[in-house]
């Protein structure tokens, strides 16, 4: 086995076993996976450039192309978690319109069925206001009328509030 073969993993030696075409396909696959369209790329700049030592000008070439990919690979990547922080902030700006909308109406709803409640009491506490009142006024007139010399201005005084009855 020469020092070339031995790399080799099983499936490669008995590829090279069966026929030398066999293996250098795979090793074409393997270039065309591995490099893709940039060698060809490079392969084409050279012969354009023509450089004193190509071999030092495919290496930089490559190590700048590879720069460059990866930029792009970054890029490409921002582009896509800003989408997607976009996305997630514009569902939940939805979100929140919506529930914003939901508590407006409950706080109708709320608001509605509360209205009256509040309306009833401020008309029980405005009677029970009255009828206190009307006690005060009946009371002073009660002392006045005992003092002596006040039963004649009672009786000329005009009755301002009705009587209100505690039961109603």
């Amino acid at each position: 086995m020469t020092p070339r073969t031995y790399c080799l993993n099983l499936g490669q030696r008995r590829a090279l076993e069966k026929s030398p075409f066999e293996y250098h396909r795979m090793e074409t696959d393997y270039l065309k996976r591995c490099f893709g369209n940039c060698l060809t790329q490079a392969l084409a700049e050279v012969g354009k450039v023509r450089p004193s030592d190509p071999i030092e000008y495919l290496a930089h070439w490559l190590y700048h192309y590879r720069k460059i990919t990866k930029a792009k690979e970054k890029d490409t990547q921002e582009k896509i978690q800003l989408k997607e922080e976009y996305d997630d902030n514009l569902e939940e700006t939805k979100m929140t319109q919506i529930l914003k909308r939901e508590e407006y109406e409950i706080q109708q709803k709320y608001e509605k069925c509360h209205k009256p409640l509040i309306s009833v009491a401020s008309s029980t506490k405005k009677t029970i206001f009255k009828q206190e009142n009307t006690k005060l006024l009946e009371k002073e007139a009660l002392e006045q009328e005992s003092l002596p010399g006040t039963s004649n201005m009672l009786s000329e005084i005009p009755q301002q509030f009705p009587s209100f009855d505690s039961s109603g």
